[in-house]
């Protein structure tokens, strides 16, 4: 047996010898090469660099993002270098300060995740801009309300207003002509599911693109609140799918020139006094009183007062009526015991049959209050008031001016 030769030996071995690999160049210098190549087509076919902004392209805000970063780094230009034809990191000025849409080590990696063998932008991973970021911070970011006593009441009043609807939701989108410029204070919004009262509008600011904003005080119905910027919740209410406008309080149209569906020719809100000698009643019989509205005969609507626990199984007398014309009996009913639901009595009356019925309809309220109630509706200001049983005065709602 011959000798064999060690270059024989070695070309033999050669054939079962593992393909040597051709770039040779870590997994993470292969992805950021293959990402400046994406700048480099952007530019030749635009002639130009890509660029950031709200009004571009989502595709070219990351090339622009990337292009940033790249060049900010000292290790990726000189890695380039040998790849850039066409001067782009030569002739651009380096970034000396981070970019507003600056990304760290890790988000640039995650960004540039799955280029390396594909040319397609639109498969990469999207990561957020700092001023995205900020956005979803603001609304994160909810503390305590230490005051949430004064706006408990105002969510209470919203809620009894959606039940019996004197106000509705309307969604928050685009196209339905409602502008950053239209969030007041004093409005109701549902956001993530939380009712959200914009307590305070602050001072007009100028935000980065020109346009107008204004920091605000959000009280939401758990008790929290957030400084967040009029375009942020303008932002989270379009993006929330179940994001709603609170209506303003309203009875809707009260008078109108011509009846329609469920309105009357004419109608008349009575105010009664019960001759009850229930203990409750008794005590309070001079400031107790039912307020309701009838579009037939007060005297014999009360006929069978007694018979009736609505009128606390008791006979009644008239104290006032109001005629008024051409009215929506069921939307002006629901307005009066709106305003006046803080005084509200809360009083448990058996029927003919022993059973338990709390009537809604009584109101520990003077006439005069009621006189005035009635002078508001007839001008139409009546929707920016509420009565408060402990002055028995009619205040303004928060966030409407008289």
């Amino acid at each position: 047996m011959r000798d064999i030769d060690l270059d024989e030996l070695a070309d033999g071995l050669a054939e079962f010898a593992q393909p040597e690999k051709k770039g040779g160049r870590p997994p993470r210098e292969e992805r950021i090469i293959a990402g400046f190549e994406e700048i480099q087509r952007f530019v030749e076919k635009h002639s130009r660099l890509p660029q950031h902004g709200d009004d571009k392209d989502i595709f070219e805000r990351l090339y622009a993002v990337r292009f940033d970063r790249l060049r900010a780094l000292e290790e990726c230009r000189s890695l380039l270098a040998p790849f850039d034809h066409q001067g782009l990191l030569t002739d651009a000025p380096i970034m000396t300060a981070e970019p507003e849409h600056s990304m760290d080590d890790d988000e640039l990696l995650a960004e540039l995740e799955g280029v390396a063998g594909s040319s397609d932008i639109t498969k990469l991973r999207h990561v957020r801009t700092n001023a995205e970021k900020r956005e979803a911070e603001e609304i994160a970011s909810r503390e305590k309300c230490l005051d949430f006593e004064n706006f408990k009441p105002l969510f209470e009043q919203v809620k009894r207003d959606l039940e019996t609807g004197a106000r509705t939701t309307r969604p928050f989108v685009k196209d339905a002509g409602f502008l950053k410029a239209d969030i007041q204070a004093g409005q109701f919004f549902i956001l993530g599911g939380q009712t959200a009262y914009v307590a305070v509008v602050g001072e007009p600011i100028k935000a980065p693109n020109g346009e107008s904003d204004a920091r605000l005080r959000v009280i939401y119905s758990n008790g929290t609140e957030s400084d967040l910027l009029l375009r942020s919740l303008q932002r989270a209410l379009y993006k929330d799918e179940a994001g709603r406008r609170i209506t303003e309080p309203s009875a809707g149209p009260l008078f109108d020139d011509q009846a329609g569906d469920g309105d009357q020719a004419s109608g008349t809100i009575y105010v009664l006094r019960s001759k009850s000698d229930h203990p409750t009643v008794a005590a309070h019989r001079a400031v107790l009183h039912k307020i309701g509205v009838t579009s037939g005969d007060v005297k014999r609507r009360i006929a069978n007062a007694r018979l009736d626990p609505t009128f606390l199984m008791a006979d009644v007398e008239i104290v006032a009526t109001y005629e008024l014309f051409n009215i929506n009996r069921t939307k002006l009913e629901n307005l009066l015991h709106r305003v006046f639901s803080h005084a509200r009595l809360d009083v448990e009356i058996k029927d003919r049959f022993g059973q338990p019925i709390v009537p809604r309809e009584w109101f520990l309220v003077p006439i005069f209050a009621i006189q005035e109630v009635v002078e508001k509706i007839k001008d139409g200001t009546i929707t920016g008031y509420i009565y408060d049983p402990n002055t028995a005065k009619l205040m303004p709602v928060a966030g409407h001016d008289q």
